[in-house]
């Protein structure tokens, strides 16, 4: 079968299973079928810090330096029937019962359903892994390894709470919607390079083997998307997305929004207008091509990012805006068992006092993890005349973000990733097949593509 044949089957197939959706829109009908008139739509931009506190580890090491702050950025849109929330976080991945923590406390704060909220992390790793669950697992057993604050956990994501509570005072209306987009210039490539032999070589966020990096950029999506939205012609917030791992170094204490941090906050200074970016599908592209972990590397890569997004954002063109629909997905994936993830095992190791501290932490997050996929994962999307955001789980291959855009090929799709990091990577059946780093580190069974790609389709309304 032919790869082009074989791609319309499976839009067929999925489309199908699509008739079953639910869909939680944002349009009103009266008792006779026909529509009211929307209410103006109102947007408001809020932001907290959520720096961990110096001691605290982050990727992987404890925080000695505060290079950048660590924010949380947000909008609440409000439709005049429910408020809606996007949020990312400069945070590496945020897990289980922290991710619900998340989206609990901004739902309650501008008084919406949990399920119109989404939580992405940047996903720097000059940043925190943050796993409340299995830090309570690990707090019942003997002498526990203490990695993370549960104290600071709650008080950031209060804070965060306070912050979209007060911005509701700001809510301003908007009448434009805004979309651009523009190829951003030599900062991702693919992680994943294989052999004469077919096995996979990794070429990681930095490298400095002088034959990995001439390897060509592979497989990504080179397109950066601004969604804007406007008054008047005057822009009130713009929201970015783009699909690469987003750190140029870690492991050394820092604490820093890195690169995309660095162009967002410089674009947001340069521009006066609110600016939050987004992570698309990047689970297997990084900047290793372009970055040897140096101080140039990372001035240079954030230098040609900010172009990308600054061009992006001149590129806009503005449109009236629509009623807002927000529809929701709930997706069950299956924990893995193998490769040490036997919950029986990884709890005695957990609760292991002779064991050391980074397997009792490793095994009580493949603990946690293991519970929380016992039910699904709720994916959404926020929708707007054909202008679609997807919210996904975990570290999806660039695949799924190319997937997306092909599903719905006369709208502008804009996909952010790292939402729930449960799932860890959530890879092709081809890479399980393929072998390297993310199939083996993925949480959960290969037939996990299957699933959301079906799920993207629903979500598109495909």
């Amino acid at each position: 079968m032919n790869e082009r044949f074989s791609r319309r089957g499976w839009f067929a197939a999925i489309a199908a299973a699509a008739a079953i959706a639910t869909w939680g829109a944002g349009l009103s009908q009266d008792a006779c079928g026909a529509q009211e008139a929307p209410a103006p739509l109102r947007v408001a931009t809020f932001q907290c810090d959520v720096t961990v506190p110096m001691g605290q580890v982050l990727y992987s090491k404890p925080v000695v330096k505060v290079e950048h702050p660590l924010m949380a950025k947000g909008i609440v849109l409000d439709d005049g029937r429910h408020r809606y929330v996007l949020c990312a976080v400069d945070w590496c991945t945020i897990r289980n019962s922290t991710y619900d923590a998340f989206r609990t406390k901004l739902a309650a704060a501008v008084d919406t359903d949990v399920s119109r909220v989404a939580v992405q992390c940047v996903h720097q790793h000059t940043a925190p892994s943050y796993d409340g669950a299995a830090q309570k697992l690990l707090d019942k057993e003997k002498d526990p390894p203490k990695v993370r604050d549960l104290k600071f956990l709650d008080e950031a994501t209060s804070r965060l709470g306070a912050a979209a509570k007060e911005s509701l005072g700001r809510l301003e209306p908007v009448d434009q919607i805004g979309t651009g987009e523009a190829k951003v210039d030599r900062v991702a490539s693919h992680r994943r390079l294989p052999t004469k032999d077919g096995k996979i070589r990794t070429r990681w966020s930095s490298c400095t083997d002088p034959e990995l990096r001439a390897e060509p950029e592979g497989p990504i999506d080179p397109m950066l998307k601004t969604i804007t939205f406007a008054r008047g012609g005057k822009p009130i917030v713009r929201l970015h997305y783009y699909a690469t791992h987003p750190q140029s170094f870690y492991g050394d204490g820092r604490t820093s929004y890195d690169v995309p941090g660095i162009a967002r906050q410089r674009l947001e200074k340069e521009e006066g207008v609110f600016q939050i970016y987004f992570t698309g599908c990047a689970g297997d592209v990084a900047m290793g091509k372009y970055n040897d972990r140096t101080l140039k590397a990372r001035t240079e890569l954030a230098e040609r990012l900010y172009a990308g997004m600054a061009a992006s954002a001149a590129s806009t063109r503005l449109r009236p805006i629509g009623p807002v629909e927000w529809h929701t997905v709930p997706v069950q994936f299956t924990a893995r068992t193998d490769g040490g993830r036997d919950p029986a095992s990884n709890r005695a190791k957990m609760a292991d006092p002779k064991a050391s501290a980074r397997d009792r932490i490793r095994a009580a997050s493949r603990v946690a993890c293991a519970e929380r996929l016992k039910r699904p994962i709720e994916l959404s999307s926020l929708r707007i005349g054909t202008v679609h955001v997807l919210h996904l789980p975990g570290e999806p291959m660039v695949e799924f973000q190319r997937f997306a855009q092909q599903s719905a090929p006369e709208a502008f799709v804009a996909v952010a990733g790292y939402g729930c990091g449960t799932p860890g990577y959530i890879c092709t059946e081809r890479s399980f097949k393929e072998g390297g780093y993310e199939p083996s580190a993925s949480a959960i069974v290969p037939p996990s593509e299957k699933l959301l790609k079906e799920a993207i389709v629903r979500l598109l309304g495909e």
